[in-house]
Parts: C-alpha cells; structure tokens; sequence
C-alpha cells in the first residue's frame, strides 16, 4: 500500500476528462471570461487509460470522472468502456445533468457504475440566476432518465449558501425521498475560483441538522468516518441524508484522492497551490515503471492538509485572487475537477 507522510493510502482517483463548462455557478466559475486549455493540451483517452492502470497498480481501487462538465468530452461512453474492463471496485461520474438524458443509456451501456448529480436549487428561477442558464427542467429531466436507465440511488450533490438556498433544505430531502436519491449537502468552499466567498455564506453542517431535526425529529449518526467525505445520518423515517463539512469539519486526515487534470496534471489536495505535471512524460513515451515512480515520489512526498490549515486562518478569505487564478489557470476549479 502507498502511503503519503501522513499515513493515507491512494485509493481515490478523481479524473478530469475536460476543463469546459456550460453552466456559469457563482460558487465555481464567476466571473465573465475565463482561458480554456489548449484542445492538444488534453490528454487522449488512451493516454488516460495508461495513466489509470499505473494508478491502479499503485492502489487505486475507485476512480470518478469530472470536469467540468464530463458529458462535453466528445465520445466519452468510448472512455467509459474501457475503463469499465478494469480491476476497479468503482466506476463514477459527476454531472450537472444538462445533457445527461441524451447520453444516460449509453453511459450505462459502455459500464458506469455510479452517477452524481449536481443541483443547487429546485426553483427555476434560481437555478437560472445561479447559473446563467434556464435549463432546470433538462437537469430533473436527466435525473430522471438515470432512474429509468437503471443507475440505483443516483447522488444528488446540493452546496448550501447561507441566505441563497438553505430554506431549501426540507424540499431537497423531499425531492430525494420521493425520487429515491441519496442526497448530500456540501458547504461551500472557499477553493480555487470561488472568487466571491465569504465565511458569512457558509451553510455549515450543525446548521443543517439543526434544520432537519426542526423538521423531522430526532436523527442518528449512520456509520463510522471513513475515507468518504461525507457524514451520513439517518431521519426517523429511515431516509439517509450525507454532509460534507470540509469547511467546519476537515477530513484531510483521511482523504485519500488524488486528483488528474484533463491536461495530466498531478494534484494531491483540492486546495493544492501547484500540481505536477505528467503530461510531458506520457508524450515522451517513458516507462510504466518510471511514470509510476514519479506517481510514487510525489504521492509519498504528499503531506496536504489544505481546509485544515483554512480552517485555522483567523481570518478566512478566498484562496485565491483573481489576478492569481489567471496567472496558473490550474488552480481554477473547473480545470482540477471537485
């Protein structure tokens, strides 16, 4: 097993597949102009391939493909497959759903496993002042459509932002009941891109139970805190709802997910400043072997801690200026992926 300076194993592999996006979230992407990698930049997916199976080997057992949004990676069900033919305990997406009845069946033909779904707000209205886009009844259209194409209890992935939509709470846990959905809410971080934070914004975790016990009573703690991020408990009428505290509750002492950038850059934490980039050496054409001791050297040398040392500031600012983001486009979230 590899493990970094802090004692955590690789086990996660968090893969982007393209840095675009159509949607324009204020938590994400707020600003009006943003530079894009270069098209030949991007990694092939068969170089991906490789990429994984030296990930593999190194202990990689759950991969997920991100973005920005995966499903404008052309041809993607073509990578899908065939990274459905390997020794993987979990095959994953994340999507914000616009285009994901089109695609669904497919996805699920070529071999994904698990589908999460990003929604913020059931108010169309909302959703288009959050996004910039009026395509809300699309979203709930694919979530559908995962149902109907046989994904068991897709995800549904909400960021609570205080005063925007944390009165929304009781009518997500509704909306997944009646669905069938496993539903997580996720602060909102103050991660690369998010130009706009502010502590005030954040919804945090005991906001949330508090919300929900006024609703539904007493709740329980299900499970232990794994390596999965999210908290997960249990409403007296048996329905499971996650948190993801990662501003008011780290889990950095037990992540275990590295990141790939859809141009093959090597990030070990969301809030990482730098990354390592595996591009050069996967055109060069070097060996399995050496490409998985540069993989080893940086994972091992890995000692991330990055919402716990956030979590520490006296005075908590967004990570990163905009003057900063644009001078290392990599530290801008729809490049390195959630």
């Amino acid at each position: 097993m590899l493990l970094d300076r802090k004692g955590r194993s690789l086990e996660n592999l968090r893969l982007s597949v393209t840095d675009r996006c159509n949607l324009r979230c204020h938590y994400c992407m707020p600003e009006a102009h943003y530079e894009w990698l270069e098209r030949d930049s991007l990694l092939s997916f068969e170089e991906l391939s490789g990429l994984v199976d030296s990930f593999i080997e190194l202990g990689v057992k759950k991969v997920r493909l991100t973005g920005g949004e995966p499903l404008l990676r052309r041809n993607l069900s073509y990578f899908i497959s065939m990274l459905a033919k390997k020794p993987l305990n979990d095959l994953a997406m994340t999507t914000n759903g616009v285009f994901l009845a089109k695609h669904v069946q497919s996805l699920k033909d070529a071999g994904l496993g698990r589908l999460t779904i990003s929604l913020d707000t059931l108010r169309p209205e909302r959703f288009l002042a959050l996004t910039g886009q009026d395509v809300f009844e699309d979203v709930v259209r694919g979530i559908d459509s995962a149902l109907d194409a046989g994904f068991e209890r897709p995800k549904i992935n909400c960021v609570l932002m205080q005063g925007f939509n944390d009165d929304e709470i009781i009518d997500f846990v509704e909306f997944a009941k009646d669905r069938a959905l496993e539903l997580r809410f996720i602060e909102y971080m103050d991660v690369g891109g998010a130009t706009k934070w502010h502590a005030g914004q954040v919804f945090g975790m005991h906001d949330v139970l508090q919300r929900l016990s006024e609703t539904y009573g007493t709740y329980e703690k299900v499970g232990g805190d794994g390596s999965a991020p999210s908290r997960t408990y249990r409403l007296p009428h048996g329905q499971h709802v996650g948190i993801i505290a990662s501003v008011s509750m780290p889990f950095c002492g037990r992540c275990d997910r590295a990141r790939i950038t859809a141009d093959g850059v090597f990030l070990t934490c969301l809030y990482a400043d730098q990354g390592f980039s595996l591009r050069t050496l996967i055109r060069q054409g070097v060996r399995k072997e050496s490409l998985q001791a540069v993989l080893q050297h940086v994972w091992s040398g890995r000692d991330d801690a990055g919402a716990q040392e956030r979590l520490a500031l006296r005075e908590r600012q967004p990570i990163f200026s905009l003057n900063e983001l644009r001078s290392n486009v990599h530290r801008e979230m729809h490049i390195r992926g959630g």
